[in-house]
């Protein structure tokens, strides 16, 4: 099949050399200016440079509607489309183009966490699963029916960064995978409607969603803490006017009563953050930092760093 791709660092670059590397033509590559978010600039592989080094053509846009590309698309005749991390909404004018529309590659088992940034919602939140969903595109973002659908287990200490890892290596065998049924024509009978009942979406990340509530529970706080890994912005706080940034967690053995955001005590190798919305009952377990790292880019130990205790962490300077 004649493909057109479009998509974005890493997730695109990952795509488009599935496409390279399947006996299917890709005749066109559409993909996004460098950004200066900071959640575009890590897992940054350049798509455009792959394209180019393979005598692609190549069209840079952050909105896909102009007449230009899609003249561009149209005189590709595409049998398909295959998009992974494209960041903008995609018209109907160039979605159902193709004889087979467009597919979709994205990174969170469908129907839930829709949207932006799934595998770091999705940590957070304590999914016990995280995976790649590959769907026809509708006009309603994300929700498609489903050809082809994989899952990786989370485990009691893996960070965004290494769900990153084991997702993105779901992509090159889900697109082969799914290309191949759909040229075959054996795909007729296995598009799955989504259950729109169980579906939820979710905004992109910025600098306020990696603030710490001391209000939350420190199980969830463990979860962001490990959901802001490096090289993700890390979870931060605030002591004495000063931000930290907190590189490594743990949910306390015991149980601490207070307010939220009081430097408690030591336990084990890190302090005690008291932490939780019924932390005052004395029934909440705390949040343990271990590591943090200042602005200037120290990290130390969180006994080091803090001598004594006392003093509390806030969320504003």
């Amino acid at each position: 099949m004649r493909v057109v791709m479009l998509g974005y660092q890493t997730w695109g670059h990952r795509t488009l050399q599935a496409l390279l590397d399947s006996r299917h033509e890709v005749v066109l590559v559409l993909t996004h200016p460098k950004s200066d978010h900071a959640y575009e600039r890590i897992w940054g592989d350049n798509v455009a440079e792959l394209a180019e080094k393979n005598d692609i053509p190549v069209l840079l846009r952050n909105r896909p509607d102009d007449p230009e590309l899609l003249d561009a698309v149209r005189a590709a005749r595409p049998d398909i489309i295959v998009a992974n991390n494209w960041r903008t909404w995609l018209p109907p004018e160039l979605f159902d183009l193709p004889p087979h529309g467009t597919l979709n590659i994205h990174d969170s088992l469908l129907p839930a966490y829709a949207g932006f940034s799934p595998l770091i919602w999705a940590l957070i939140n304590g999914e016990e699963r995280v995976g790649v969903t590959a769907h026809r595109m509708n006009a309603e973002l994300d929700a498609g029916d489903i050809l082809v659908q994989r899952a990786v287990p989370v485990g009691p200490t893996d960070t965004a960064t290494d769900l990153f890892h084991r997702t993105v290596d779901l992509i090159a065998p889900i697109v082969r995978e799914s290309l191949d049924l759909i040229a075959s024509g054996r795909d007729a009978r296995q598009w799955v409607p989504q259950d729109r009942g169980r579906a939820s979406f979710f905004h992109k990340r910025a600098l306020d969603d990696s603030r710490i509530d001391w209000r939350w529970p420190a199980e969830r706080l463990e979860r962001l803490v490990r959901a802001q890994s490096d090289p993700y912005p890390n979870a931060f706080t605030h002591h004495r006017g000063e931000r930290l940034r907190i590189v490594s967690a743990a949910v306390s053995e015991g149980r601490y009563g207070g307010t939220p955001g009081r430097i408690f005590i030591r336990e084990g190798d890190g302090v005690v953050i008291v932490a939780g919305p019924e932390a005052h009952t004395g029934r909440s377990r705390g949040l343990v930092i271990r590591r943090l790292r200042t602005d200037d880019g120290t990290e130390y130990a969180a006994g080091e760093y803090f001598r004594t205790m006392g003093g509390y962490l806030t969320d504003r300077p």
